[in-house]
């Protein structure tokens, strides 16, 4: 690993904390329910931060790898096999034409996993609501979930690339998921009910842990009077979303492996992508009904990018890209959306 690609990830890291943290401290010293404006606004600052990483990488991605001549520029185009030819005779056109399929790869891979974040929050609002957690409470136990997820896909993006480089038949095993995780979309027919209580995860740490009867504010821990310190049902909805993330991201990071073998460009698209999960939610959540199509699109989705893993040799021949495949994602996305907004759920079941 190149010291800028440690320099990077940290520097990277330490700003998206820093943002946490003053939301955490200065914007939530208390548990409240938050507005539909505040989660628009939020939603809009993360989306532009990732955006704006994107405009970075498209002008200076080289130097996440300490791209400073020919030679350099050739060994990471090999190494994660980037499909781009480039001028040995023309170093400054070469590093232009890498910026900039890094920066469609990035973008590709970040409306990706936006996409099929969405059937995560749906996710997380039915455990909020099994749980019968207070709507004040949720945006403390999602700044946690975030926190918990930079980690966990952490390891889970940079162990899955080594694995892919070594043994890439790998990807063919993906594409089999991702296609099974697909059509079981349609087969479910929307019905998929989450009882988190029933969760081995859940049963496991009931019979492990000291868990106390009751929720005890936005507390993860409680303290009775001369006993042992206890976990709170809050924290097992916190341990259940975590696991939930995980579970998604067995989808996600093998879809945006199929766009590149680059872990830098995987990892920050996937972190950016999720960061305005939690306000995302929060927004979603006030009309998650007018959006009941979004779950097909999904579907198409991990259908459309397991049969990418499957067939990327013949879709390279017959000259499928990214930008095609960046272009089947908008289109998707935008026609869930607007069957939705067309055919609203109500009227779908009065005709």
């Amino acid at each position: 690993m190149h010291w800028t690609e440690i320099v990077f990830y940290i520097g990277v890291i330490t700003i998206i904390l820093a943002i946490l943290l003053v939301d955490l401290l200065i914007f939530d010293k208390e548990s409240h329910e938050v507005s539909i404006k505040g989660a628009f606004l939020w939603t809009l600052l993360w989306i532009t931060l990732g955006l704006g990483f994107g405009l970075f990488i498209y002008y200076q991605g080289h130097l996440i790898h300490g791209i400073h001549n020919i030679t350099q520029l050739q060994e990471v185009i090999r190494k994660y096999e980037y499909s781009i030819q480039v001028n040995p005779n023309d170093y400054r056109a070469s590093l232009r034409t890498f910026d900039h399929q890094m920066a469609i790869n990035y973008i590709t891979g970040y409306l990706l996993e936006k996409t099929l974040s969405v059937d995560n929050l749906f996710v997380m609002i039915m455990i909020f609501s099994a749980f019968h957690v207070h709507s004040r409470h949720h945006k403390r136990v999602l700044f946690w979930g975030i926190l918990g997820a930079i980690v966990l896909r952490t390891l889970f993006i940079f162990i899955g690339a080594a694995l892919v480089l070594k043994f890439h038949w790998i990807l063919y095993l993906f594409g089999l998921f991702l296609l099974y995780s697909g059509t079981k979309v349609f087969f479910e027919k929307g019905e998929n009910h989450v009882e988190p209580q029933d969760h081995p995860v859940i049963k496991f740490l009931s019979r492990h842990t000291h868990v106390f009867p009751r929720f005890v504010g936005g507390h993860f821990f409680v303290r009775p009077k001369d006993k042992f310190w206890h976990v709170t049902p809050l924290f097992l909805v916190l341990v259940f979303i975590e696991f939930s993330d995980v579970i998604f991201a067995f989808d996600s990071i093998p879809a945006v492996f199929s766009v590149t073998l680059d872990p830098f460009i995987v990892f920050f698209s996937n972190i950016f992508a999720i960061l305005g999960l939690r306000a995302l939610y929060f927004f979603l959540a006030k009309i998650v009904e007018q959006f009941y199509a979004l779950q097909y699109g999904v579907g198409i989705l991990l259908v459309f990018i397991g049969l990418k893993l499957l067939f990327a040799s013949k879709l390279h021949q017959w000259g499928f890209t990214n930008v095609h495949s960046l272009l089947f994602i908008i289109v998707i996305l935008g026609l869930s959306i607007g069957y939705s907004l067309l055919f609203p759920k109500n009227e779908n079941k009065t005709q």
